[in-house]
Protein backbone atom coordinates (compact mmCIF):
# COMPACT_ATOMS: atom_id res chain seq x y z
CA UNK A 1 0.00 0.00 0.00
CA UNK A 2 1.38 3.41 -0.90
CA UNK A 3 1.89 6.41 1.36
CA UNK A 4 -1.08 8.29 -0.07
CA UNK A 5 -3.56 5.48 0.56
CA UNK A 6 -2.08 4.60 3.97
CA UNK A 7 -2.18 8.15 5.25
CA UNK A 8 -5.35 9.50 3.69
CA UNK A 9 -7.42 6.33 3.15
CA UNK A 10 -8.04 6.95 -0.52
CA UNK A 11 -6.57 6.26 -3.90
CA UNK A 12 -4.48 8.97 -5.52
CA UNK A 13 -6.74 11.36 -7.44
CA UNK A 14 -6.55 11.32 -11.22
CA UNK A 15 -3.89 13.66 -12.60
CA UNK A 16 -2.41 14.21 -9.12
CA UNK A 17 0.84 16.18 -9.15
CA UNK A 18 3.56 16.81 -6.58
CA UNK A 19 3.86 20.48 -7.58
CA UNK A 20 0.64 21.49 -9.41
CA UNK A 21 -0.34 24.99 -10.44
CA UNK A 22 -3.15 26.54 -8.37
CA UNK A 23 -6.53 25.83 -9.99
CA UNK A 24 -8.72 28.01 -7.76
CA UNK A 25 -8.60 30.83 -5.23
CA UNK A 26 -8.00 30.35 -1.51
CA UNK A 27 -11.49 30.14 0.06
CA UNK A 28 -10.23 31.84 3.22
CA UNK A 29 -8.63 34.89 1.58
CA UNK A 30 -9.91 34.93 -2.00
CA UNK A 31 -6.30 35.23 -3.15
CA UNK A 32 -3.77 32.71 -4.35
CA UNK A 33 -3.52 29.48 -2.38
CA UNK A 34 -0.43 29.38 -0.17
CA UNK A 35 1.99 26.61 -1.22
CA UNK A 36 1.49 24.55 1.95
CA UNK A 37 -2.30 24.46 1.35
CA UNK A 38 -2.12 23.51 -2.33
CA UNK A 39 -3.69 20.12 -3.02
CA UNK A 40 -2.54 17.47 -5.48
CA UNK A 41 -4.81 18.84 -8.23
CA UNK A 42 -4.22 22.55 -7.55
CA UNK A 43 -7.22 22.87 -5.23
CA UNK A 44 -7.21 24.31 -1.70
CA UNK A 45 -6.43 21.53 0.78
CA UNK A 46 -5.63 22.06 4.46
CA UNK A 47 -3.31 19.01 4.30
CA UNK A 48 -2.05 19.74 0.80
CA UNK A 49 1.65 19.74 1.58
CA UNK A 50 1.52 16.39 3.42
CA UNK A 51 -0.50 14.86 0.58
CA UNK A 52 1.97 16.09 -2.04
CA UNK A 53 4.92 14.75 -0.01
CA UNK A 54 3.15 11.38 0.24
CA UNK A 55 2.66 11.51 -3.53
CA UNK A 56 6.37 12.23 -4.01
CA UNK A 57 7.26 9.25 -1.81
CA UNK A 58 4.90 7.01 -3.79
CA UNK A 59 6.66 8.08 -6.99
CA UNK A 60 10.11 6.94 -5.86
CA UNK A 61 10.88 3.22 -5.93
CA UNK A 62 13.58 3.59 -3.24
CA UNK A 63 11.11 4.76 -0.58
CA UNK A 64 7.60 3.84 -1.71
CA UNK A 65 7.56 0.58 0.27
CA UNK A 66 8.56 2.07 3.64
CA UNK A 67 5.42 1.28 5.61
CA UNK A 68 6.53 2.41 9.07
CA UNK A 69 6.76 6.15 8.40
CA UNK A 70 4.05 8.81 8.47
CA UNK A 71 3.97 12.33 7.07
CA UNK A 72 2.37 15.34 8.74
CA UNK A 73 2.66 19.06 8.29
CA UNK A 74 2.73 22.11 10.49
CA UNK A 75 2.40 25.10 8.19
CA UNK A 76 5.23 24.74 5.70
CA UNK A 77 7.16 22.28 7.85
CA UNK A 78 7.00 18.62 6.84
CA UNK A 79 7.08 16.33 9.89
CA UNK A 80 8.22 12.73 9.41
CA UNK A 81 7.27 10.26 12.16
CA UNK A 82 8.01 6.57 12.64
CA UNK A 83 10.94 4.46 11.55
CA UNK A 84 13.00 3.82 8.44
CA UNK A 85 15.38 0.96 7.65
CA UNK A 86 18.50 3.09 7.05
CA UNK A 87 20.01 6.57 7.14
CA UNK A 88 20.23 6.47 3.34
CA UNK A 89 16.47 5.98 3.03
CA UNK A 90 15.82 8.80 5.50
CA UNK A 91 18.17 11.09 3.58
CA UNK A 92 16.31 10.28 0.35
CA UNK A 93 12.96 11.00 1.99
CA UNK A 94 14.20 14.34 3.32
CA UNK A 95 15.46 15.20 -0.18
CA UNK A 96 12.12 14.30 -1.75
CA UNK A 97 10.10 16.20 0.88
CA UNK A 98 12.34 19.26 0.55
CA UNK A 99 11.67 19.33 -3.18
CA UNK A 100 7.91 19.74 -2.75
CA UNK A 101 6.69 23.30 -3.27
CA UNK A 102 5.78 24.92 0.05
CA UNK A 103 8.11 22.78 2.18
CA UNK A 104 10.15 25.21 4.27
CA UNK A 105 11.65 22.58 6.60
CA UNK A 106 11.68 18.82 7.10
CA UNK A 107 11.66 17.62 10.72
CA UNK A 108 13.01 14.13 11.42
CA UNK A 109 13.12 14.39 15.24
CA UNK A 110 10.41 11.71 15.51
CA UNK A 111 12.10 9.20 13.18
CA UNK A 112 14.13 6.20 14.33
CA UNK A 113 16.52 4.26 12.12
CA UNK A 114 16.68 0.49 12.08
Amino acid sequence: MGFFKKMFGMEKPANAEVNPAPAEADPETGGEISPERLGVNGEYDQSGLAKRVALAFDGDSDVMDVDSLWVAQTGGSVVLKGSVPSQEILDKMVELASGVSGATDVSVDQVTIG
